[in-house]
């Protein structure tokens, strides 16, 4: 007997901004650029592309190219999607080792 799996897609689940502030809060903590990235692709996604990028200001191209893979956006890209995405970011002192 075969087990059937599906594909798991966490854009499913990120229905309001406290979803999305924990989805992308969680990819900030890991301090890689790339899971960040991901990360706002994937709620990009889950919020739709061309919504996030009219509310940016953004050309739908260039949003995809500033958050796709290997992208590294610019502060103020960054600072727009999160208006956009209706989260704010907040800095604190990283924990002692």
């Amino acid at each position: 007997m075969t087990t059937k799996t599906l594909a798991w897609d966490a854009a499913t689940y990120l229905e309001t901004p406290e979803d999305v502030a924990e989805y992308l809060a969680a990819a900030f903590e890991t301090g890689d650029l790339e899971d960040v990235t991901h990360a706002l692709s994937t709620i990009g996604r889950a919020h739709g592309m061309t919504e996030i990028a009219r509310t940016t200001g953004l050309a739908r191209g260039s949003l995809y190219k500033a958050i796709g893979e290997g992208a590294n956006p610019t502060l103020a890209t960054l600072m727009s999607l999160l208006r956009a995405l209706n989260v704010t970011l907040s800095v604190k002192p990283k924990a002692a080792a």
